[in-house]
């Protein structure tokens, strides 16, 4: 099983790069992120035609979270649980597929809005843990995937990307990761890769791209079961190098069958 996630800066701009995508790579589930639309305009049809049905939580010109499938689904949380009523932005879907809870996020980045954007990065992030127990508690099998905008350790990191009281490199930041993944999850790209540069983003400015300053900020968390089929889990670079592309590559996580 092949399941993916994808920054994609504007699904109407890159609608394009995610069909083509989507015919060479024929991934079974792929969570799309700040699809910046909202549900009316999402190109549905567009991605039914080449054969994957999806569910969409949007929002005009911000935000937004997709997910496609190719495989049967049913929506489980079209929002965070646990997370208030007073943040309403569309950063989370859920949906459960092949016996898989499947979450598709959207974090925070934190450094907007003063002390406030930051603090409201880190109650997404208390949030993401609670539910994350609460599906571990039920023992679902779970793949919280998306852009978590956090760069979890400085490897992470190209040297000078970012200055160290950056939101995505902060040390709240990255304990509320760590958290996460001592409730028992998995990061599967550094399960595999332990280290070197696996970057999912490079910036438009400043040659980062070229230069390969990048940061690994989208990730793919499995609870246990999953991660014992884990075969595969890397970024897809080549993505970044088409014209206009997003800032983001997909990460791509394969499984063995269960």
């Amino acid at each position: 099983m092949k399941i993916a996630s994808w920054n994609v800066n504007s699904v109407r701009q890159r609608q394009s790069h995610v069909l083509d995508w989507l015919a060479l790579e024929k991934p079974d589930l792929l969570g799309l992120q700040e699809i910046k639309c909202e549900d009316g305009a999402f190109p549905a049809d567009a991605f039914r035609d080449a054969g994957y049905e999806s569910v969409v939580v949007g929002q005009k010109s911000y935000n937004g979270v997709a997910i496609l499938s190719r495989v049967p689904f049913s929506v489980t949380a079209r929002a965070l649980p646990f997370l208030a009523d007073d943040m309403p932005q569309a950063r989370y879907v859920e949906i459960e597929a092949e016996g898989l809870t499947f979450g598709n996020l959207y974090l925070p980045n934190g450094n907007s809005g003063g002390s406030a954007g930051y603090e409201a990065k880190l109650a997404f992030m208390e949030a993401l843990a609670l539910h994350a127990q609460s599906l571990l508690g039920a023992g679902r099998d779970v793949i919280l995937a998306g852009d978590y905008n956090v760069c979890p350790t400085d490897e992470d990191c190209a040297p000078h990307a970012l200055p160290p009281t950056d939101a995505l490199l902060r040390p709240e930041t990255r304990a509320a990761f760590r958290r996460l993944v001592w409730l028992g999850l998995t990061d599967a790209v550094r399960a595999l890769h332990p280290h070197g540069r696996y970057y999912t983003f490079w910036d438009y400015q400043a040659g980062a791209w070229p230069r390969d300053c990048g940061l690994r900020i989208d990730h793919a968390l499995l609870s246990p079961r999953i991660a014992e089929r884990l075969l595969s889990a890397q970024p897809d670079r080549d993505e970044r190098g088409r014209a206009q592309p997003s800032d983001h590559v997909p990460l791509v996580v394969t499984l063995a069958a269960p």
